[in-house]
């Protein structure tokens, strides 16, 4: 006998490189998916790419078995490739924007919204325009994000190589949208002025549009996961990790050039942490592990760096409310620039140590005047920093931390997920989609 599914009555389908990738924004498209569930939607979708495709790309990955799973209502699909061999890459890119084309064409009132320009919003697009000309019933509303590295990492590299069509595509894409979002003022700022670059080279028009439709949405983040989260089992993670509570610095993000997590390593060398007796703990796996295990060994304190690759999601709160101060001394890099900063929040969150971080990017709108701020390659400033919050007696540093978590909780998901329908139902005037 067939068994009857029943036809959803809102739809969100979110586009981009979820989980087991390690990128601030696989986390904010869980988020996004978990408010929606609270919101009233009664199907979430996040269409993302084959395991194996992530780790061709020599993305950085989670251990499989320490990604938490999603709630009943939430459905992850990764697209198969279509066509054989002779279609190389884009094989998998059809197979992505097929499966949107049908879920387009079903008729269910959808909330379609990508994480990266290149190719998430690049594929709605198309398969929007694919399902409208079907002639099924299409109920679609598109909202694109731009995170910031799809821009650094695509349109200005096209720029600067006189690569006019693909930056074009790019920001074509993104304008199609009915609702166009940015991470940051950063990044919103880092669109404008790429898309200024390309029209004063090519007599295009894409910087004027740009700055009067795209708006700021901040990641969204669970605040319940750091905020709520149990003491006892805090010391027992802990304790399993051969750690005690305010016995170390924290790095935990992916470890990459862009990251500075060689500067943290000279800094916390130079820094009276380990005649304190404070270990680093540099939590997280990247292009630069390799590299970063022997710059640690050279300093001829490796024994104090703990390295840690295999960090299932919900340790991470416990980690960062442990430690003594959490560190992240982004830097900006050609291939990449922080455009935010999830990781600082999250930290925030948990009620750990102070922040420990630059003025890159869009960090400087993640922590507001919460954080201590050192310039960017700076060991010297980085060990000056811990060696202040070392010398923070515990009121001060309790002190830093109230102050950080009240700043943070503006970024809880269900917050930013209403205020992403708000422009939905602004842009479209559909009320039906609002909670």
């Amino acid at each position: 006998m067939t068994q009857h599914v029943a036809r959803p009555n809102r739809r969100l389908v979110i586009v981009v490189r979820a989980d087991p990738v390690i990128c601030g924004h696989s986390g904010e498209a869980r988020n996004l998916a978990e408010a929606a569930l609270d919101r009233g939607f009664d199907e979430v979708r996040i269409v993302t790419w084959p395991v194996d495709r992530l780790q061709a790309a020599g993305l950085p990955l989670k251990p499989l078995d320490g990604v938490l799973p999603y709630s009943p209502g939430i459905v992850v699909e990764r697209p198969a490739p279509v066509g054989d061999y002779k279609v190389p890459d884009g094989r998998w890119l059809a197979g992505l924007t097929g499966r949107l084309v049908e879920l387009f064409t079903d008729g269910v009132p959808t909330v379609a919204m990508s994480l990266y320009l290149s190719p998430h919003a690049t594929a709605i697009a198309d398969a929007v325009h694919v399902a409208r000309r079907t002639g099924l019933p299409v109920d679609v509303v598109t909202v694109a994000e731009a995170v910031g590295s799809d821009v650094t990492n695509v349109v200005r590299a096209c720029v600067e190589e006189g690569r006019f069509g693909a930056a074009a595509h790019v920001l074509s894409g993104y304008l199609e949208h009915d609702v166009c979002l940015a991470v940051s003022q950063y990044t919103r700022d880092l669109v404008v002025t790429e898309a200024a670059a390309l029209d004063a080279a090519h007599g295009t028009r894409f910087a004027a549009e740009l700055r009067a439709r795209v708006a700021i949405s901040y990641p969204a983040v669970d605040v319940a996961a750091y905020v709520r989260r149990d003491d006892d089992e805090t010391g027992r993670v802990l304790a399993a990790r051969g750690l005690t509570r305010g016995g170390y610095v924290l790095y935990l993000s992916r470890l990459a050039h862009a990251k500075g997590v060689d500067d943290l390593i000279d800094g916390y060398v130079a820094s009276g942490a380990p005649a304190a007796g404070q270990r680093l703990v540099v939590a997280g796996n990247g292009p630069q592990a390799a590299e970063l295990h022997d710059r640690a060994a050279a300093t001829g304190l490796g024994d104090l760096v703990t390295f840690l690759h295999d960090v299932p999601d919900d340790e991470k709160p416990h980690l960062m409310a442990g430690c003594t101060a959490f560190v992240l001394p982004s830097k900006p890099r050609p291939e990449f620039v922080e455009t935010f900063g999830i990781a600082l929040v999250e930290n925030m969150l948990s009620g750990g140590g102070p922040v420990i971080t630059t003025d890159t990017g869009g960090i400087g709108e993640a922590v507001g005047s919460t954080a201590l701020v050192v310039p960017a390659s700076d060991p010297g400033a980085i060990a000056a920093a811990i060696d202040k919050v070392l010398a923070m007696d515990d009121d001060e540093r309790a002190a830093w931390s109230a102050r950080a978590r009240e700043h943070a909780l503006q970024f809880e998901r269900g917050v930013v997920l209403d205020k992403i329908l708000d422009r939905v139902a602004a842009a479209t005037r559909t009320p039906a989609l609002l909670p």
